[in-house]
């Protein structure tokens, strides 16, 4: 891990709102802990020798599509708010070089990829769990999200 990959883990970290992430891969470990006030991050940074495995680790599945349940924004209110079902960065697209997945006023049906939320490497698409007309887009390309954050608002008429 570079320099350059710690840094951005710290930004992310300290914008994201979490009090403490620990992170070991291979001969490094990082534990990066932010306070509530401020977000000023406190970094442990160990590099060890190699360990010896003594046994194979079991490799972890693919993560399969994460769909949001909606959930009302007020009571008042016509529209459905679609939430983020984890912490992560929020991109409207596929790639770089590809169209987002919707805009303001695209209709949508239920199982349609309305964004992908990364989180530790893995990009997680999120599914509409419900049809309807796309009112506003509540995050803008690749910010970090929280859990439960609101996305999208959504005109299910």
């Amino acid at each position: 891990m570079d320099l350059k990959e710690i840094q951005n883990l710290i930004k992310f970290v300290s914008n994201s709102g979490v009090a403490e992430v620990k992170l070991e891969t291979g001969d490094i470990k990082i534990t990066i802990r932010t306070t509530l006030e401020g977000n000023t991050p406190d970094i442990t940074y160990l590099q060890q020798a190699p360990v010896q495995q003594i046994a194979p680790q079991p490799v972890a599945a693919p993560v399969a599509p994460v769909a949001p349940a909606p959930v009302v924004a007020e009571e008042n209110s016509k529209y459905v708010t679609i939430k983020s079902p984890m912490i992560g960065t929020f991109y409207r697209k596929p790639a770089p070089d590809k169209p987002s997945f919707i805009e303001v006023g695209t209709t949508i049906g239920k199982g349609d990829v309305l964004c992908v939320v990364e989180a530790m490497k893995l990009f997680n698409e999120i599914e509409a769990e419900i049809s309807g007309k796309i009112v506003k887009i509540l995050v803008d390309d690749m910010s970090p999200v929280e859990f439960d954050q609101p996305l999208f608002l959504v005109d299910p008429s």
